[in-house]
């Protein structure tokens, strides 16, 4: 399949060199860049009109809960930091079923390719009475139903309230049957060529939800499976005072006594680090996923950005949860990063075009990608269009660059293409029943929620 993205207005292509061309066409074959230029005289099966179009390379979610979706904007969880949000919801969680899941995973990613998000990774930790391959296979099924490319986790808990974790006794299990069902997890679904369209990582939940021999063994278990490691992790004072107490440990030298540390590792949150500690994400080359809404929602703090892109720590953009969010929008995230850390830090804040590329390249390097992240002839037509003619950019087109962190949308992008194929045109779902989809879903959650 080929298709030709013709006389593209502008271009912002992210590259190594921060390229920014004029009126080019870009000619996308078998899910590839293959060329980027003035005029290509190159037949195409698909044509699409770009002149009024902007382009920016498809956004890289690295951390989210999908099956928060259905549990957004609870009164039971008003106004609570995390440690008693998490019971609040462990009581609604408990319910979920592989319908839930499936949904709720369509619905978020959904959302997330009409904010021109085209590779997202989701921390499914919660598997209540289930095996998680019925889970994972639901999660991959929706992904691929809607042409998205997918990391999925194979998340993990094993301490509940009777061994002082928060999570209630249905929804942990054994390690002994996390690592089994990790390792069929990793057989099933992962793909690791070159642009594979699904991929799967190992994820204990946090320090107050995971043992020591969890941890450990996981990170054992995924070298040996060369698939990459993620967890939460100095997300709020609480938790270091758990591992303070629990452990003799901060969070990040607990990680490190289990060697979950590294470049094959990233981190959610990161709010809490100390200078020490910023110097030990630089030395092993591990990632922190910036959840700045879901942040400010829990009051968790906010995550010492500037200092650690100075150190060149790897750095990239995660939406978190649905319901510590209560969204599932990139360009938004984007921009809510960016205003945060120009309240917290004013001139030594990343500007607009630095957390496009941390969006973007940043996403790509913390999922260990070199294949999508950047507009370039041989990496994966993974793309989003926008028409500068919308109502909601005016006045602010003239800088393509830095104009999505700093002014955002109020509506769908206009195109999204994955792996060379069209999944949002015109501001609509290509592959789905937009309607038909929010129908089946809202039935769902009043059973799931048991309301009317």
């Amino acid at each position: 399949m080929a298709l030709m993205l013709r006389n593209v207005r502008c271009v912002v292509s992210c590259d190594r060199h921060d390229n920014v061309y004029e009126k080019v066409d870009i000619y996308c074959k078998d899910g590839v860049i293959e060329a980027i230029g003035k005029d290509l005289d190159i037949g195409a099966e698909q044509v699409i009109n770009c002149s009024e179009l902007l382009c920016y390379p498809g956004l890289v979610n690295t951390h989210h809960h999908f099956y928060q979706l259905f549990s957004r904007n609870l009164p039971q969880t008003q106004g609570l930091r995390l440690f008693d949000w998490l019971t609040a919801l462990y009581d609604v969680w408990k319910r979920l079923d592989p319908e839930a899941v499936y949904l709720s995973t369509k619905c978020a990613l959904a959302l997330l390719m009409k904010s021109g998000c085209t590779t997202a990774f989701d921390h499914h930790y919660v598997f209540p009475g289930e095996s998680s391959i019925g889970l994972l296979e639901a999660q991959f099924s929706a992904a691929e139903e809607l042409g998205a490319r997918f990391h999925a986790s194979r998340g993990s808990m094993n301490l509940s309230k009777k061994d002082g974790g928060l999570p209630p006794d249905s929804v942990v299990q054994t390690t002994e049957k996390i690592l089994k069902d990790s390792m069929t997890a990793v057989e099933c679904f992962h793909d690791p060529s070159a642009g594979s369209m699904r991929q799967v990582a190992l994820a204990p939940c946090s320090p107050f939800s995971a043992s020591r021999d969890l941890y450990r063994e996981s990170a054992k278990l995924a070298r040996s499976l060369g698939v990459r490691l993620h967890t939460h992790l100095c997300e709020t004072k609480e938790e270091e005072y758990y591992t303070t107490t629990a452990f003799k440990m901060r969070p990040l030298e607990y990680m490190q006594s289990m060697d979950f540390v590294g470049e094959d590792v990233w981190f959610a949150h990161g709010v809490w680090f100390n200078d020490d500690e910023l110097r030990v994400l630089r030395d092993t080359g591990t990632a922190i996923s910036h959840c700045p809404t879901s942040n400010m929602k829990l009051a968790s703090g906010a995550a010492r950005i500037p200092d650690m892109l100075q150190l060149g720590i790897p750095i990239s953009l995660g939406v978190d949860g649905s319901a510590s969010n209560d969204g599932s929008d990139m360009i938004a995230e984007m921009r809510q990063a960016y205003l945060l850390s120009r309240v917290m830090y004013a001139n030594h804040a990343p500007d607009a075009y630095d957390w496009l590329k941390i969006a973007t390249v940043g996403g790509a390097k913390t999922l260990g990608r070199d294949d999508i992240g950047s507009i370039e002839v041989g990496k994966r037509a993974d793309l989003f269009l926008i028409d500068k003619r919308r109502l909601d950019i005016l006045g602010a087109a003239y800088s393509p660059k830095t104009m999505l962190a700093s002014v955002g949308l109020s509506d769908s992008v206009d195109y999204t293409i994955v792996n060379g194929e069209v999944t949002v045109e015109h501001g609509h779902l290509k592959n789905e029943d937009e309607i038909a989809l929010f129908e089946k879903a809202h039935e769902k959650i009043k059973e799931y929620l048991d309301v009317e």
